[in-house]
Parts: C-alpha cells; sequence; structure tokens
C-alpha cells in the first residue's frame, strides 16, 4: 500500500543522514508519490507513432562533421570534454550518475510523439509509442529500442539494489529499470529528463 504524499525513509538503519536522502529519492523512484504500482495493469501510452524496434544494434552516430562512415568512440571522451558539451544537470546526470528531482525534470509530462535520443551521443534510446504514465515523476517507458540501452545492477545503496541502464553507446546513465511496468514488457524504465534529447515526428 503506498501513503498518499508520503514516503518514509529512516535514517536510522544508514547511519548517514546523506544516505537517508539518496534512499528517499530511490524510494520514489521506485513507488512515485501517492500512485499505485502497476503490477501488469493497462496504463495510458504517452505518445504515440514510432515503435521500439526489437533486435536492433546500437545505431551509428555522426561525428561532429556528420560523417557517419565512422563512429565517434564517446567513451574516450573527458570530463573536461563533456562539460564543455552538455549543461551543468545533464553532466550531473548522463556523466556522473546523479538523479534529477520527480516532477521536475522536461519530459516527465511530454505527450508529443517521437524518439528519445541519448543527450550526449544522440544514439535513439526509447520510443514516445512505448512512453506511460507511471505517476512517479519520471518519464517513464516499458521498452527500449533495440540493444541501444544495457544495464547491470546498482549498488550505490547496500541495501536497496536496483538495475541501472546506460546508453550502449556512451554509457551515460539514464535511470534504472523495474520490473513493476505495464505489459506487454511487465518493465518499467524510469529515467532522467537531462539524459534525453526529444526528436519529434514533425522535425
Amino acid at each position: 500500500m503506498v501513503v498518499e504524499g508520503a514516503v518514509v525513509c529512516r535514517s536510522s538503519v544508514v547511519g548517514l543522514g546523506v544516505l537517508s536522502v539518496v534512499a528517499e529519492s530511490a524510494r520514489r523512484e521506485q513507488v512515485g508519490l501517492g500512485r499505485s504500482v502497476f503490477f501488469g495493469v493497462q496504463v495510458q501510452k504517452m505518445g504515440a507513432g514510432m515503435s521500439a524496434r526489437s533486435g536492433e544494434r546500437p545505431a551509428a552516430v555522426p561525428s561532429a562533421s556528420g560523417d557517419t562512415s565512422q563512429q565517434t568512440d564517446f567513451k574516450s571522451v573527458s570530463d573536461d570534454e563533456w562539460r564543455k558539451r552538455l549543461t551543468q544537470q545533464q553532466f550531473y546526470v548522463a556523466r556522473k550518475k546523479g538523479t534529477e528531482r520527480a516532477f521536475t525534470g522536461e519530459y516527465w509530462n511530454t505527450k508529443t510523439a517521437g524518439t528519445y535520443l541519448c543527450v550526449c551521443c544522440k544514439t535513439p534510446l526509447f520510443s514516445s509509442s512505448t512512453k506511460f504514465d507511471s505517476g512517479t515523476g519520471w518519464p517513464s517507458y516499458y521498452d527500449s529500442i533495440g540493444e541501444n540501452v544495457k544495464s547491470h545492477m546498482d549498488w550505490s545503496i547496500p541495501f536497496m539494489p536496483r538495475t541501472e541502464v546506460v546508453c550502449a553507446v556512451c554509457d551515460a546513465h539514464l535511470g534504472h529499470v523495474f520490473s513493476d511496468g505495464p505489459r506487454p514488457t511487465g518493465k518499467r524504465y524510469c529515467i532522467n529528463s537531462a539524459a534525453l534529447d526529444l526528436k519529434s515526428e514533425k522535425q
């Protein structure tokens, strides 16, 4: 049962006030604020149009000159260079594994049809056709595009292991994926708006 507008985090369990704040953010990411979790119920899609493409390999990304013959090695880009390319919030989230506050991101309630790209390398990550209202305050999707999103265990909060999701091309931190999403996948990709760049179908 989720209590309206309440998130409980006992700092005595952690022993450090800083970690209690992090735990609260993670808890909010898992259940949302005052909203029930999904457990496979039908939910409203946030956008229509492009569908996720299964079995697709990470997309080749144009270089700064527009040449698509060779893919840029984004994983070798230094933090100093990323700071020049990104805003302070984008760098904090995508390169330093930060989390934006719920209900503050640019895309949490966006219904525009299109494709959500990685803010760092412009790799297609999510289609608006898989976006849904999770009630958590972060953009949520039930599937990713092909194999452009990869995942691994996140033990940054020892007592609350999560599955982190990152861009398969440049390793940008996107958010986390949970197993309480809607059909047909049962997944909920809980993503930071600061890690995304929406390319609408009208562009």
